[in-house]
């Protein structure tokens, strides 16, 4: 089951790496051409069309699978490290 996860996992990462840099990296740019006096030749405005997908026409659904896919990776990145695993129950000859 691990190496079925371990799978899912490297395979969802490699589809979801380039989205959700884009989204970081233009989110993080927007951010700091607004608030900071930086003239770098490129406007928010184009920065946020690139981190909300507009630009690539896909407004609608591009949060949507970026979040699917977060949550995909958390799922079988979870699953993979042991967290909520079976937990061994202490026998009666422990306790005393």
């Amino acid at each position: 089951m691990n190496r079925a996860f371990r799978k899912y996992h490297r395979i969802l990462a490699l589809i979801i790496f380039l989205p959700i840099t884009l989204t970081v990296l233009t989110g993080m740019a927007a951010t700091i051409i607004k608030e900071w006096p930086i003239d770098t030749g490129i406007s928010a405005r184009f920065l946020l069309k690139i981190h909300t997908g507009e630009i690539f026409k896909l407004q609608a659904i591009y949060p949507i699978l970026n979040g699917l896919g977060m949550i995909g990776l958390i799922v079988t990145g979870l699953s993979m490290s042991g967290l909520f695993g079976k937990r061994k129950q202490p026998t009666s000859n422990d306790s005393h």
